[in-house]
């Protein structure tokens, strides 16, 4: 057999990324695009020492469960991987996948597994950032998702994941892109979109002209979005007209404001359930002194403040804290403070004021809370609250919250922030035993 022949293989379970494992000859297969159960034709890509990588060409016993994909670049395109695969078998499968890494990483089993947080399948996703392409033999410009597995741009007129005022205008994004005067220069569209107005960053790598200005301010009007530029870090985003819009969203009857290169959640469906549930397992008095750890904008310490006597965010990044302060003015807010403070740093975290508080939200970036659920910071500490944008690292910060720090995990479950995909979000609530 030739190394590229295609080879038949069972799938016997899905991994962590959403492809299907099987064996060929006791060596790991990973399948891009096989369900467990089924039989396919797969094609390699990749060898290693210990596995090989291949992707689906036949499926010659199709799953009960496989369904046919509502994008028509699925496969190509890297933005998604499960859209074979309904919204239960997706939900089914992230919540295996956090109640697997628990149990065999954290040697834990929670007391109660919750009801999935979901929301809408399609037109969710309100941040993004697109790539962008000159490419003379597709026809110009392209704009999209970069290729599963690859650095090109995948040729696609709509994109089903994408908030539609997005999602549905990459053409006309295509033709502007084409009109400008260094179109080769383009690298990339960051989005963001708040619940009126949003906005579309354009990287660029050599100067526009006045000309390219005006047309890029145009199109803003035409469709309804601020436009900004940005020539190289982020300190060079600015906006193209003079007059610099704040976005905003609405959660727990708050507006929260953000300017378009800020963190806020994707979807913002999902967003409100998952502060709803963040403070149901807060279960805050009047007198509560509640913590809220890399807390951004504020997303969740404007909420926990309405109903606590007092709030305090921290995070590491002081134009989040500087947003923090102004949506808490913004919402008339007194009983909140923002501190600027690297939560990845022991000494920084040792130096936490958490005197007079004892409940506390953690949401980390990917790389977790390490420092923090290691420290003698959280002694005193009764409830904790943590949101998990990685599996992983939750497992490993959990192990510790049980082990060293004597909590409980009394109840986790998924958040379903990306349908369509194999990433997994989860909520848990931590209770001192």
């Amino acid at each position: 057999m030739r190394r590229r022949d295609p080879v038949t293989i069972s799938i016997e379970k899905l991994s962590h990324e959403g492809r299907g494992i099987g064996h060929i000859n006791g060596k790991t297969v990973f399948v891009y695009g096989a369900l467990p159960g089924e039989e396919v034709r797969a094609k390699i890509l990749r060898k290693h020492p210990r596995y090989d990588e291949a992707e689906v060409v036949e499926v010659i016993n199709p799953s009960g469960e496989r369904i046919e994909p509502r994008c028509e670049y699925f496969g190509t395109c890297g933005g998604c991987n499960l859209q074979h695969v309904d919204e239960g078998f997706q939900l089914r499968y992230k919540q295996e996948v956090l109640l697997e890494l628990l149990e065999n990483q954290a040697d834990i089993v929670p007391s109660r597994v919750a009801q999935p947080i979901r929301g809408p399948q399609w037109g969710y996703r309100r941040k993004a950032r697109l790539g962008v392409k000159s490419v003379p033999k597709k026809g110009g410009v392209l704009v999209g998702f970069r290729e599963r597995g690859k650095s090109f741009i995948t040729d696609c007129a709509k994109c089903d994941t994408l908030d539609p005022r997005v999602g549905d205008r990459l053409p006309e994004l295509r033709a502007l892109i084409s009109d400008l005067s260094i179109p080769a220069e383009v690298p990339q569209i960051e989005v963001a979109l708040g619940d009126g107005r949003g906005a579309l960053i354009i990287r660029h790598l050599k100067p526009l002209t006045e000309q390219d200005r005006s047309k890029l301010r145009q199109f803003a009007t035409d469709i309804r979005l601020d436009m900004y530029t940005q020539s190289g870090g982020l300190d060079s985003v600015v906006s193209i007209d003079a007059d610099e819009e704040i976005l905003e969203y609405h959660v727990d009857g708050l507006s929260i404001g953000f300017a378009p290169t800020e963190f806020t959640q994707v979807n913002a469906q999902i967003n409100v359930q998952l502060v709803e549930r963040a403070l149901a397992y807060l279960d805050l008095r009047d007198k509560d002194h509640v913590g809220d750890l890399f807390c951004g904008v504020g997303n969740f310490t404007l909420p926990i403040a309405r109903r606590s006597e007092f709030a305090t965010g921290f995070e590491g990044e002081a134009t989040l804290v500087d947003r923090g302060v102004s949506n808490a003015q913004r919402n008339s807010q007194d009983n909140i403070r923002f501190v600027c403070t690297d939560l990845s740093e022991p000494e920084s975290v040792a130096n936490l004021d958490l005197k007079t508080t004892t409940k506390l939200l953690l949401d980390p970036p990917r790389t977790g809370a390490s420092t923090v659920v290691n420290s003698p910071v959280l002694r005193a500490i009764e409830r904790i609250v943590y949101v998990s944008c990685n599996p992983t690292t939750f497992a490993r910060d959990a192990s510790i919250l049980v082990r060293n720090q004597s909590f409980r995990l009394m109840e986790t479950g998924i958040v379903d922030m990306f349908p369509q995909t194999a990433h997994v979000e989860s909520i848990s609530l931590f209770e001192r035993r």
